[in-house]
């Protein structure tokens, strides 16, 4: 039995002024993606998936939507879960 490994990683994303809300509203659509705060034209967001390839992927589809100015991943932890892996 081999231990599952699930990412976790933690983003900020400066945004235009005039965006914020339409934003977070697409972030919050994103597999694996939860927005935790916003405020002075920033996003604080979680990212999970299940390979840190993923998480990149994900803060890569982040930085190329239409009004975002940067996206910057600022914590990544992998986490051992206990079961089989397929």
């Amino acid at each position: 039995m081999r231990d599952a490994v699930h990412h976790i990683s933690s983003a900020v994303v400066v945004v235009r002024p005039e965006a914020v809300e339409r934003i977070s509203a697409s972030l919050g659509e994103l597999e694996g993606v939860e927005v935790h705060a916003s405020g002075n034209n920033k996003i604080v967001t979680v990212i999970e998936g299940p390979t840190s390839g993923f998480l990149g992927d994900t803060l890569i589809q982040i930085s190329a939507m239409d009004d975002v100015i940067a996206a910057h991943m600022v914590f990544e932890q992998s986490i051992a879960e206990e079961g089989d892996v397929a």
